[in-house]
């Protein structure tokens, strides 16, 4: 941060897991004063991990800012609504919410020197479960090479480590979810995260194929699904920001592939 000349960073808290880990790395680096966190409700956004999200800022001692979103969403509503006419509501709706919020970050970087810490983790990053110029807009990292079983983990870890409550024990508790439409659950767009991380430790990590997955007793449907989004989302992991590496092979350093080749499953851009 002070090498590359801001005065701080800036946070997204959504009330999860990632963005609370992320956080609490930042204060433990930096401490609470050069740490910035942002709250950003939409109309999909539960009253639970917003004040989830609020209570962590205030146990952290960062400042908080708190940015509705809504009246940006109408504006993109409007705007888009005669080319969108006759068309349902689908992932483009749900990424111009992630995108508003990326935006809003990106400019209190600009105005206040704050450097942008994206929150998303391996697991996320490795199938593509993520927005382009939205949650993937920032500088730097910090849990790009933390598989989600350990984005767990290191939370709790770090709990016990405090003096009193740190994270809202609702934060960890709580199914993952993006909160970009209602009722929406991580494991509804993809694999239990204990499957998925197994997965793809073996084939981004360990180079094994397929079958060799399937060998040690993973179902055949979800690792070819699962390799098809890692190999689908190539080019969006090279528009991602550097990050901590932690593991044997991280995106960007040790893991390069084409962005596209004939052997690829491939897969549409989120």
């Amino acid at each position: 941060m002070g090498k590359n000349g801001f005065e701080g960073v800036v946070v997204g808290l959504s009330g999860g897991v990632d963005s609370a880990l992320t956080a609490v790395v930042a204060v433990d680096a930096l401490g609470a004063e050069r740490v910035s966190c942002v709250v950003m409700p939409s109309r999909y956004s539960s009253e639970g991990t917003q004040e989830d999200a609020r209570e962590l800022a205030r146990n952290l001692g960062v400042r908080l800012l708190d940015l509705e979103i809504e009246a940006p969403m109408k504006a993109y509503e409007e705007v888009l609504a005669d080319p969108f006419e006759g068309c349902d509501p689908d992932i483009a709706e749900e990424n111009i919410q992630a995108r508003i919020r990326g935006n809003l970050l990106m400019a209190l970087s600009n105005k206040f020197g704050w450097l942008v810490l994206v929150t998303g983790n391996k697991s996320e990053l490795s199938v593509g479960y993520s927005t382009l110029y939205g949650d993937m807009a920032g500088g730097f990292g910090p849990i790009k090479d933390v598989f989600k079983r350990w984005v767990y983990r290191l939370l709790r870890w770090r709990e016990q480590q405090a003096d009193g409550e740190l994270v809202p024990p609702e934060i960890v508790d709580r199914a993952p979810t993006a909160e970009l439409r209602y009722e929406q659950r991580d494991e509804d767009d993809l694999p239990p995260y204990e499957l998925l991380d197994q997965i793809l430790a073996g084939y981004v990590e360990e180079d094994l194929d397929d079958e060799q997955l399937v060998r040690q007793g993973m179902p055949r449907e979800e690792v070819e699904r699962t390799i098809a989004m890692v190999d689908g989302a190539e080019h969006k992991r090279r528009q991602a920001p550097p990050g901590i590496r932690i593991s044997t092979k991280a995106f960007g350093r040790d893991r390069r592939l084409p962005i596209t080749n004939r052997y690829s499953a491939g897969g549409a851009a989120r």
